[in-house]
């Protein structure tokens, strides 16, 4: 059985245990020697990140060749029109090539959403909506270049699921350590345990 961590990373902290420069990184949050981050989550970005003390699976989870699902909630400036969704679907071709098609669709703000600190700015004549996008990429702030793609700036990014784990209930700086059968196939689906 391989060990790993699900943690809700807050807003403005770095996806590693380490910084030069005094920003707030893992260790202010997690004692977990041993561990290393499977991917990485920008640090203007919250939500899901795993951790593994498993070499073998920290590479079946943040292999781009296997193609986990992804999925975020993003917060745009604007209200994304139904052509919108579709150029996400079929797939946006971005400075660094071709994006895979994605799931998107608008969704109302999450039920179980924490207030940022410090919140997002906020325009009185432009509107704000969530999406839901899902992605079986990785490439560098890949959603935000997205959205900006089509025209609706990112406000706010929370990763919700990678795979088959999710955020379920866990509060921005909170983590869950679970076992996981290397032996059992991984599904690059989502799938939400309750």
């Amino acid at each position: 059985m391989s060990r790993l961590i699900l943690f809700n990373k807050p807003y403005q902290v770095l996806s590693q245990f380490t910084d030069g420069a005094g920003r707030q990184t893992l260790a202010n949050f997690l004692r977990a020697p041993g561990f290393r981050a499977a991917g990485r989550l920008d640090y203007d970005s919250e939500g899901l990140l795993l951790l593994t003390d498993d070499g073998q699976l920290q590479h079946q989870i943040a292999d781009p060749a296997r193609k986990m699902w992804k999925t975020y909630w993003v917060q745009v400036e604007g209200c994304p029109t139904a052509a919108d969704l579709k150029a996400l679907r079929n797939g946006l071709t971005l400075k660094d090539g071709p994006t895979l098609p994605a799931k998107a669709r608008c969704i109302e703000a999450p039920a179980a959403l924490w207030p940022r600190d410090p919140p997002i700015r906020v325009r009185k004549n432009k509107p704000t909506s969530w999406l839901e996008l899902s992605i079986q990429e990785g490439r560098n702030r890949q959603v935000r270049r997205m959205t900006a793609a089509i025209e609706y700036p990112t406000l706010r990014l929370i990763r919700a699921s990678i795979g088959e784990w999710s955020l379920q209930d866990l509060s921005p700086g909170d983590s869950r350590q679970l076992e996981v059968d290397m032996s059992r196939p991984r599904r690059g689906y989502n799938r939400r345990h309750d």
